[in-house]
Order: C-alpha cells, then structure tokens, then sequence
C-alpha cells in the first residue's frame, strides 16, 4: 500500500504521515527533508539557492545520510528549500529517490507513506490513497510558532505568518510540479483539528479508501482484458 500525502508547510504532514505509516506497518518518507538537504548543501557552499545550476548539483550530490541532519529544521533551510524545490533539475534529480523508495521500501515495511507538495500529482500518480492536507495560514502560524519556541529558537509569530504566506504562494505558482490538491486526494482540513483528531480521520479516509479499491481489483482479476493496454 502507498500513501501519498500532500500539503501547504505547518499543516501537520510530517506527523499525520509517521502516525499513518506506524499504524499500517509502512515505510515513511518526508520529502521535504530531501529539498531541505539539498537546500543546506547549498547554504553551506555558500551558493544561491534559487541559481538552478548550483541547486542541481547539489541534488544530484545527495545522499540518504544527509537527511538525518538537526539543521534540515531551521528556518532558513526551509525558506531556501522552497526556492531549490521551484528548480526543475531539483525535482527530476529526486524524483527518482522518491519513486524508487515507494516501491521498494526498506525493512519489512508493506508500503510507504511519502509526504510533500507533489507526492499525489507528480511523484506517486498511482498512490493506492491520496490526502490534501490543510489548514488556515493562521493556525498553521500558530502550530509553527509554538513549535520553534519549544526548541527554544527566537520566533515572531508574524514573521512565522508572512513567512508561511509567502512560501505558499511560491509553492502554489512555480511553473514545476506546483502543490495543488490532485482530483482523486480526499481533503483534510486540520484548522479545528488536534493531531488526534487528525490522525482518525486520516485512518477512516485511507480504509475507505482501501474498501472501495477492493471490488476494483477484484474485477480487474476476473476480467484479464481490464488489465490490457
């Protein structure tokens, strides 16, 4: 089974996807974190993170240990990795990475619960469940606010707002694998949602979700000829 989640930055994503990935027994991928290290690679170069060339290398360098990184969550990272993510050489350097651990996940996972911008639209099309995951700006503000200040990182929570505007416009915009909510994702709106709350509904959407599937491939195994291209 994979699961695709996609969403603005603050709407919960990360944590709904872990929790969704835990309770299914399914490999869980953030990624964000792949855009963030390609952003803090290029950060650290002392690069342009908007320059597609610099941005492309740096991609292209990655490897699975620089995921792991304490840094990948300052804001200055993810503010860059916005600007590497709108570069078209970026995506396709990585989509690869992310096609390849859906389908062939680590350990003794059954699938893979990948979250980000595109995962429904660009990444995983065929994704057995999709959700669009949102929120108000304002409570998204809220959520990442209260979380940078529990790290003990300085945080103005207007600043945490225009911040939060502004990368969801050029998430929204960027000619490339734009973040839109793709015709078959189920919408989930977190903005008078706890993570409980949230995590429920997304288990009873993806169950859903499996149960209506069922009859399909039921019918797609009787009848060959569905099957034919």
């Amino acid at each position: 089974m994979i699961i695709a989640i996609d969403g603005p930055a603050a709407s919960g994503k990360g944590t709904l996807a872990r929790r969704l990935a835990e309770h299914f027994g399914l490999a869980h991928l953030d990624t964000g974190s792949l855009y963030r290290a390609t952003a803090l690679r290029v950060l650290d170069a002392g690069g342009d993170p908007a320059d597609p060339g610099t941005a492309e290398a740096a991609a292209k360098s990655l490897d699975a240990s620089a995921l792991d990184s304490p840094r990948l969550r300052q804001p200055e990272v993810g503010a860059a990795a916005s600007l590497v993510a709108a570069v078209p050489g970026v995506r396709a350097a990585l989509l690869a990475f992310q096609r390849d651990f859906a389908n062939h996940p680590p350990g003794d996972a059954t699938g893979a619960v990948l979250d980000g911008r595109d995962i429904a639209s660009v990444v995983l099309p065929d994704a057995d469940a999709k959700i669009f995951l949102t929120a108000s700006a304002a409570a998204r503000a809220d959520r990442r606010h209260k979380e940078l200040r529990q790290r003990g990182t300085e945080s103005i929570r207007a600043a945490v707002l225009r911040e939060l505007e502004e990368r969801d416009s050029r998430d929204g915009s960027r000619d490339t694998a734009p973040m839109v909510q793709a015709p078959d994702a189920l919408l989930l709106d977190t903005t008078n949602l706890d993570a409980d709350a949230a995590f429920a509904a997304a288990v009873k959407l993806v169950l859903a979700r499996q149960q209506r599937a069922a009859p399909e491939r039921r019918a797609g195994q009787a009848d060959p000829s569905a099957n034919r291209s």
